[in-house]
């Protein structure tokens, strides 16, 4: 896997935690009303991130085998938890971070194959 590809499979992981990151915040910003969620920028900046990151994934996929592409994009796992901690003040536990540690020798691991 080139490093550009990889990083672009990195981009896509970031966006995709930034999606839920702009969704959780409008949700908590605003309840959970449809209509208040529909017309939340928020929400609306969600759907942007998941957007490109669709755009970068159909790019990813057009150059490398998915069973390569898909274990990578796991990083996002890892994003994932962090986000939760910086943003929303979350408690992660040793064993959760046991576990994204574990993710990220997998992810090494898929990569270099």
């Amino acid at each position: 896997m080139s490093v550009k590809v990889f990083g672009l499979i990195v981009l896509n992981a970031l966006l995709l935690v930034a999606g839920q990151i702009f969704w959780k915040m409008g949700i908590v910003a605003g309840g959970s009303g449809w209509w208040r969620l529909l017309l939340s920028p928020l929400v609306w900046l969600g759907f942007g991130c998941f957007g490109l990151a669709t755009a970068i994934w159909f790019y990813v996929l057009a150059r490398v085998p998915l069973s390569q592409a898909l274990p990578v994009q796991s990083i996002g796992y890892i994003f994932g938890v962090a986000a939760g901690m910086l943003f929303f003040q979350e408690t992660v536990s040793i064993v959760r971070w046991v576990g994204a540690v574990l993710i990220l020798a997998g992810i090494c691991l898929v990569a270099r194959s």
